[in-house]
This record gives C-alpha cells, sequence and structure tokens, in this order.
C-alpha cells in the first residue's frame, strides 16, 4: 500500500488506474480507523479493483465549541489497519492541500442538512458535502461507501451524488457494533468505563422501539417515548434529540407506514454519540 500527500499525485493514480480499466473505490474517513472503517474497505475491495481510503480530519464541518484539536488522530493504526483490510492507496492529504486559500465555495445541502444533526451543528453538513465533492473530484472513484450509522449523512451524500448527477455508486454499509450493540465511533475512545456502561442505553432503547412496534405500535410518540423511558433512565446520559422520520426525505412522520428512520442523539459526559435503527411495521 502507498501513501499519497499530495492532490495532483493523488489525481495522477486515479487517472493512471481509469486508462487501465480499473474500477475505483472510495472510502473517505477522518481517521481513527476501527471495525467500522474496516467493513466500509473490505465492501470496496469487492466490488472496485482499486481501493482508495482517504484520512482527512475536515476543519469546515466542526463548529466553533466543537472538538477539532481533540479529535483522535493515528495516523500509524490507521496505516496498519488499511494494509491490513487491503487497501491499495491512503490519500492524507493536509488542510492547506484540500482548502489552500481557504473554504471559498460551499456545497450546501438545504432541508437535508439543515433539520436533526444540522440543526445542532449548524454548518456542519455544508462543510461535510463541500470536502466529500472535493475528494470525489480528486479521487475519481467509481464507486464509494459509508457507514449507516451517520444516517443523516449518508442522506446527504446521496442527495450530492444524485442531484450533481455524479457517476458513483454509494454503497451503505450496515452500522457496526461492538459485542454489547454499542454502535462503533471513533469517539467511543473518550468514553471512561462508567461513561461506556451508560451509552449502552443507546443501544437497549433501540431494541425497546423495535419492540413496540413489532407489537403493533404504529404511532411515532409512542415509540418515541419507549425509547425516552431507557434513555432518561440512565441518568450518565442527556438527550440531544429522538426523531422518527422517513428514511430518505428526514421528514418527521407521525405514524409508521412500511417503516420509518429512528434517529438518537445524546450526549455522555463531554462525548456526543448518534445512533439510528429502521422501524419496520410487521
Amino acid at each position: 500500500m502507498d501513501i499519497v500527500r499530495r492532490v495532483h499525485s493523488m489525481r495522477e493514480l486515479s487517472r493512471q488506474a481509469r486508462v487501465k480499466g480499473q474500477r475505483i473505490g472510495f472510502v473517505p474517513t477522518m481517521g481513527a480507523l476501527h471495525d467500522g472503517h474496516a467493513a466500509l474497505i473490505r465492501r470496496m475491495s469487492e466490488h472496485a479493483d482499486v481501493v482508495v481510503v482517504s484520512v482527512f480530519v475536515n476543519p469546515t464541518q466542526f463548529g466553533p465549541r466543537e472538538d477539532l484539536e481533540a479529535y483522535p488522530r493515528d495516523l500509524i493504526g490507521d496505516t496498519d489497519r488499511c494494509i491490513r483490510e487491503g487497501a491499495d492507496y491512503l490519500f492524507v492529504p493536509g488542510v492547506d492541500d484540500i482548502y489552500p486559500e481557504g473554504p471559498r465555495v460551499w456545497v450546501d445541502v438545504p432541508d437535508l442538512g439543515d433539520r436533526l444533526e444540522g440543526a445542532q451543528r449548524p454548518g456542519h453538513f455544508r462543510g461535510v458535502a463541500t470536502v466529500v465533492l472535493k475528494l470525489f473530484h480528486i479521487v475519481q472513484p467509481h464507486a464509494t461507501a459509508f457507514g449507516q450509522k451517520d444516517a443523516q449523512q449518508v442522506a446527504v451524500v446521496r442527495r450530492l451524488i444524485e442531484d450533481l448527477m455524479l457517476d458513483i455508486e454509494l454503497h451503505v454499509v450496515p452500522t457496526a457494533r461492538d459485542p454489547r450493540g454499542l454502535a462503533l465511533s471513533s469517539r467511543n475512545r473518550y468514553l471512561s468505563p462508567e461513561q461506556y456502561e451508560a451509552a449502552l442505553a443507546i443501544p437497549r432503547a433501540l431494541t425497546a422501539a423495535r419492540q413496540v412496534v413489532e407489537q403493533g405500535q404504529q404511532k411515532t410518540d409512542d415509540v418515541r417515548a419507549a425509547v425516552r423511558d431507557v434513555l432518561d433512565a440512565e441518568p450518565g446520559l442527556a438527550v440531544d434529540y429522538v426523531e422518527l422520520v422517513h428514511p430518505q426525505t428526514l421528514v418527521p412522520v407521525g405514524l409508521i407506514g412500511e417503516h420509518a428512520l429512528l434517529l438518537v442523539a445524546v450526549r455522555c459526559g463531554e462525548t456526543r454519540l448518534i445512533d439510528n435503527a429502521l422501524l419496520v411495521r410487521p
């Protein structure tokens, strides 16, 4: 595996791969790679000849009070993980490479990017959409993989690809979880043992939602109440939101039709955790 640091070098490698008729699979990340990222790399290995993983902690998606400087960085560990999973290139640009004159042009995905996480973190998805489009233009992938854990990000990227008519296949990989059900996240390493135990209320709350839906409950207010009962019973958690929305549009729904997407965001100490579940009516 080669480590690539310059935009022009990555572009040239992608150009050479395309000239050879090779399919390029791309996994954009912010590093601190875990088993969830490994699943994305494996998915791209199944659907591409050349797999590129990027590690770039994107400053434009962090708010003024968020953890940009504290965000975990582990390039040595990320390199080892990419080698083990069979990636061909690890693209590690610097901020000056992606924003040589600072961010001057923005990509905005209104509606999808303004609610839920967007309301809690104003400007977050503008930063996400902008950097993802920049990386797509550099790497020129045929396919890309994102994790279902970041369901709103997936919806934003899907809209970006569709509306800008990008010739890129989007693969959404199921949420990777640890043995006790907590969704894997680079931020989990911030959790103390006590906070980790508190965070396990999140997968329990998702299970409670599935159970009430399986029992025939269709009113989203009642499903939301079942989720809040579990989360509010854990004093180590502070709930930001519990919402049930349409899986593609993220518009809130009052009744669970064939299915609805449950989205949860909580704070555990200084760590913010998100998770989701697709609820399917029996």
